[in-house]
């Protein structure tokens, strides 16, 4: 199965099938280890009309023993098949729900990040969870709830022509209508189920997002608000799932009426046969049993049917959300970064964002191998939009970026991650040891390289002061560091990916003056030797870089060396007299 799963948005059975194909010989087994219990537990019943015939001939003690025999034989067969079959459902079934997530999430993570920015995290996750659940309880109930009654129903048939066939033949047609009309039925409340999925997630949703933003709620005094809203989010799940629900219960007391009207019916129907003459003792105990068997089996298959249905509806619904197609194609192509250079090109650049807003119409940048250019300019102009195009996080509509002298978006994703090493502002860390975090620049490295690029990036005072060292848990998001401490931990991951190109999103924004001192000493030691390209609020950061980029409107409208821009009026002269007579108004 390919990664981009996006075709089976819209054929949930495809998916399905897909996923149980490699597990194929499993479900064989599980099906006819299921169809032979089933088989054996209705055969149970002949075993008794024999019992009963032979106790019903006193000549005949010998059979008596025989019937006996076999019912003990149909019992013991009956209940090691069940169990064989459950022994190899539960790790199939398991196994199948666990490859549903990994495919999912496979998926998911497909996305470029900007998918993300329109949806709830916790909607997206736990709508895997969900699918994955759903697959498996559809498994679970066709396999033990759904395909019993039916195989039951085939084999007592079989077992009723026996004695009648014209009972038998007449029990078949009525209870195929009754099973087709209730699955039409059931079939006409998939809507509401869907409903009930989409509000279920909402919930979810809505209660991962206070949990995730739980301070933000606390400081603003929005818990109430927050209490109040989630109460209208879960009456309308609560609602959705009462009208699911209610469905379902109108079905099966039409069923149950039916059942009490046939079974009353079946057992005359045998009475009558056995003043006739027509049927044994054993014959009126075989048709009882089974009839009444049949028609609490189409009862159960109904029921079944319903649930799956049900289940089938949550499942596609959260295939629908979850399996959209990727904005950015992948590239398959073998082709790697031709040199290790670090040379970035914006050639005749035109970009909107899916909104229609337009940043970009014919931008030209070019930034040689080893250079170190900063990006400054009004906010809204576009310099974060730059950073974004060329990790591929968005595809341009005209023109091309070029990585090396390789248009960046024809290359794979992952030799496109290898060349780019970033410092963002806000630095986004997983909830894993100190170590792990380090080492997410370089997966493959070894502890002494993690040190010394902890080392480099001025982290070896607050690392001996952390209770486990590189082994403590830094928290959600990095919570238990400091913003600085943070800083200089991504500055440690650059270091380790060591990557010719580096990026840095104002990287000294917004911290005290020793943090900030310590991360200039880091980036000054990061920076050699490779190609930078910086965002920065503060000019001050840049007097050491070789150009200054001023970006206004889309445009590159000033680009030269910071002492020729600062010596000559314009737009970056403006910034930094804007910048000096700022700093002036905060010190008095």
């Amino acid at each position: 199965m390919t990664s981009d799963l996006s075709a089976f948005a819209k054929h949930p059975y495809r998916f399905i099938i897909a996923i149980l194909g490699s597990y194929r010989w499993s479900h064989i087994a599980i099906l006819a280890s299921v169809i032979a219990a089933v088989t054996f537990s209705v055969s149970t019943q002949y075993g008794l009309k024999k019992l009963v015939d032979a106790l019903s001939n006193p000549s005949q003690h010998g059979a008596v023993w025989v019937a006996f025999a076999m019912v003990i034989g149909f019992i013991a067969a009956d209940n090691l098949s069940w169990r064989l079959a459950a022994w190899i459902g539960h790790s199939t079934f398991t196994g199948v729900s666990g490859r549903v997530r990994r495919k999912l999430f496979r998926h998911l993570t497909g996305h470029a990040p900007s998918f993300f920015h329109g949806q709830a995290p916790g909607a997206l996750t736990s709508r895997i969870t969900a699918t994955a659940n759903a697959l498996y309880t559809t498994e679970t109930m066709v396999t033990f709830n759904a395909m019993p009654p039916l195989v039951a129903t085939v084999v007592a048939i079989i077992y009723l022509m026996t004695v009648s066939v014209a009972m038998a033949l007449t029990l078949t047609g009525v209870v195929g209508v009754i099973v087709v009309f209730m699955f039409y039925w059931a079939a006409r409340g998939t809507p509401l189920h869907h409903a009930y999925a989409r509000e279920a997630a909402n919930v979810d949703g809505d209660m991962i997002d206070v949990i995730s933003n739980i301070s933000v709620v606390k400081a603003f005094g929005r818990m109430r608000s927050e209490h109040r809203r989630l109460g209208g989010v879960i009456s309308r799940e609560v609602r959705a799932r009462k009208e699911s629900l209610y469905f379902l219960e109108r079905l099966r007391i039409f069923h149950a009426i039916a059942t009490a009207v046939l079974t009353c019916c079946v057992l005359a129907w045998s009475i009558v046969l056995w003043q006739r003459g027509e049927a044994t003792a054993g014959d009126v105990v075989l048709v009882s049993t089974l009839g009444i068997s049949i028609l609490s089996a189409t009862r159960d298959l109904a029921v079944a049917l319903v649930d799956v249905t049900q289940h089938l509806a949550r499942f596609s619904e959260a295939l629908r959300t979850l399996l959209t197609p990727h904005a950015l194609p992948l590239v398959s192509s073998a082709k790697r970064v031709a040199a290790a250079r670090g040379a970035v090109e914006f050639r005749d650049v035109g970009f909107s964002y899916p909104d229609g807003k337009q940043v970009f119409s014919s931008l030209n940048l070019k930034i040689d191998p080893g250079m170190r250019v900063g990006i400054v300019g009004p906010s809204g102009a576009g310099k974060s939009t730059i950073f974004s195009l060329i990790q591929r996080f968005y595809d341009v509509q005209s023109g091309a970026i070029l990585i090396d002298g390789e248009v960046g978006a024809l290359l794979p994703d992952d030799a496109l991650r290898k060349a780019i090493a970033v410092v963002p502002q806000d630095v986004s860390l997983f909830h894993r040891t100190l170590r792990e975090n380090i080492r997410y620049g370089r997966p493959g490295a070894r502890d002494d390289e993690v040190m010394e690029a902890a080392r480099m990036a001025r982290c070896e005072n607050f690392i001996e002061q952390l209770p486990a060292g590189l082994d403590t848990i830094v928290g959600d998001r990095g919570a238990k560091l400091s913003g600085g401490q943070r800083q200089r931990v991504a500055i440690a991951r650059a270091f380790l990916k060591n990557a010719p190109i580096l990026l840095l999103d104002e990287a000294t924004s917004a911290l005290d003056s020793h943090s900030e001192e310590l991360i200039r000493e880091a980036l000054t030691t990061l920076m050699k030797g490779r190609t930078v390209i910086a965002i920065a609020h503060r000019l001050s950061t840049l007097r050491n870089f070789d150009r200054i980029v001023v970006i206004q409107n889309g445009k590159v409208v000033q680009d030269d060396t910071p002492e020729t821009l600062i010596s000559k009026a314009g737009a970056y002269k403006s910034l930094v007299d804007l910048e000096v007579r700022r700093l002036k108004s905060a010190a008095a």
